[in-house]
């Protein structure tokens, strides 16, 4: 980070994914995550279907509640971009510029690092700004964030085994990436895996008690990580198991992903083999959260001149 002086303004910015605040916006939304390059008719209109279903995505409102409650730790400016949606980062950067900010602190809200993700929210901050910053490369394993995680798991799961009558099974997740991605050096697959790790073991469960499964995968094509979630139900039934928990730990708020894959996809998929599905509540405005970010930014701002 650069080094600032007094008279600096300091600042935080988060980033995130972005979602349409409308079906009628998903055709242009998805022309910004490829970059331009058009899809699919058939899966511009089953994203356009997911979309109906949920009715709207919370993504944006609740990741300006996460930026407020960071804001109250922090006591100074924190600031939100979307790579592909609004608030877009340029404008949320032009604002910064507007504010006179001097040095800021990057924190991507995609735990674990991957350059389809991290990789492509570092690359939409461009290389030519007038102020400093301080970008978060990973934070997967934040111990603020860990206990956030298990603390939803644990009052979810007692809850899903007391209506199952027995103990239900726990399948932690995370969006999957092309396999190519990871054979080419890409840290994700074992910062997910390490991140659920850690959170099993806050919630203190034995191995046998949890898989960890990828979820939704493209509908592009190619080779995508797995197992995939529907393959691990099908194997836990295969062992007598008649209900399901799913923990996400790669998202930290309701969104498409959320909504429609766990809520409405896997629930249906589960119900078709006789099995019932639960998950945790997502993390959304947890104080933890808040905390966890809060804990995250202050060991980077303790190296510079601002302070928290």
């Amino acid at each position: 980070m650069n080094k600032t002086t007094n008279h600096d303004k300091c600042a935080v910015l988060l980033l995130a994914h972005g979602s349409p605040d409308s079906v009628d916006e998903v055709p242009e939304f998805l022309l910004r995550v490829t970059g331009g390059r058009p899809l699919p008719t058939q899966v511009v209109e089953e994203v356009k279907h997911r979309y109906s279903l949920i009715g709207r995505s919370p993504l944006t409102e609740l990741t300006l509640k996460q930026a407020k409650l960071l804001e109250a730790e922090l006591g100074f400016p924190v600031y939100v971009g979307m790579r592909n949606w609004k608030p877009l980062v340029s404008e949320t950067l032009r604002a910064m510029i507007s504010d006179h900010v001097s040095s800021a602190v990057v924190v991507c809200l995609a735990p674990q690092n991957s350059r389809t993700s991290v990789g492509l929210y570092r690359s939409s901050l461009g290389s030519d700004l007038p102020f400093g910053i301080d970008f978060i490369e990973s934070w997967h394993d934040q111990p603020m964030l860990i206990k956030a995680f298990a603390e939803r798991l644990v009052s979810g799961w007692q809850r899903a085994c007391a209506e199952l009558g027995t103990r239900s099974p726990i399948i932690f997740t995370a969006h999957s990436v092309p396999e190519h991605t990871v054979a080419e050096g890409d840290p994700y697959e074992k910062q997910t895996k390490e991140t659920a790790s850690l959170v099993a073991q806050q919630a203190a469960l034995h191995s046998e008690h949890w898989s960890f499964a990828f979820q939704s995968q493209g509908m592009s094509g190619g080779a995508w990580l797995g197992p995939t979630v529907e393959d691990t139900m099908l194997g836990l039934k295969a062992n007598g198991h008649r209900g399901v928990f799913i923990q996400p730990i790669g998202f930290l708020c309701d969104h498409v992903e959320v909504l429609y894959d766990i809520d409405i996809g896997f629930k249906q998929f589960a119900e078709k083999q006789g099995m019932r599905l639960w998950r945790a509540e997502s993390l959304n405005d947890s104080p933890l959260l808040a905390k966890a970010l809060a804990e995250l930014v202050k060991s980077r701002l303790a190296k510079s001149a601002c302070s928290a």
